[in-house]
């Protein structure tokens, strides 16, 4: 198994510049989001997950990306304010970032060779493709868009459950 490299950059949406060393030891759900998608109602499942699951270790982090249809057109902070009014999202959302191409970010480069899709293809098809990351760093799955997070609730509780290694 592939592990994540914590000296990874990432930044918020507010712009403020993270290490995601500040996550190492929790489990991650890594997913990239759009604002005005079919599928953009996983906001709820996500946020739910985030609300039930924080105290026991688990991040969710959400990367907003434009690049499936233009689906995330929004500034920054327009997509902060849509995810806060509409699914009142708590969980750590990020700048705007592309997924896939040449100037995809090195955190999505890492996740997609680490756990490629179906066919083996390293590609993200589509917004909410979400990605599950152990407590020692371990890149452990990637969901399909269409995969609610209702229905990664079990791979989340045993992955909470372990110590880290």
């Amino acid at each position: 198994m592939t592990k994540l490299t914590y000296n990874t950059e990432v930044t918020t949406l507010g712009g403020k510049s993270v290490d995601l060393q500040e996550y190492k030891g929790k489990v991650l759900l890594i997913v990239n989001t759009a604002s005005k998608c079919g599928l953009t109602p996983q906001f709820t499942g996500l946020q739910e997950l985030h609300s039930e699951y924080t105290e026991q270790g688990l991040r969710v982090l959400g990367f907003p990306c434009n690049q499936f249809a233009g689906q995330d057109p929004g500034s920054n902070e327009e997509i902060g304010q849509f995810c806060q009014i509409n699914y009142g999202v708590e969980f750590a959302m990020h700048s705007k970032i592309n997924v896939n191409g040449g100037k995809t970010h090195p955190l999505f480069e890492q996740l997609k060779d680490a756990a490629p899709g179906a066919l083996g293809s390293k590609s993200i098809k589509w917004n909410f493709t979400k990605f599950l990351v152990a407590r020692n760093g371990e890149i452990l799955r990637r969901y399909s868009p269409k995969t609610e997070p209702s229905d990664i609730i079990k791979d989340i509780e045993i992955e909470l459950g372990k110590e880290v290694a």
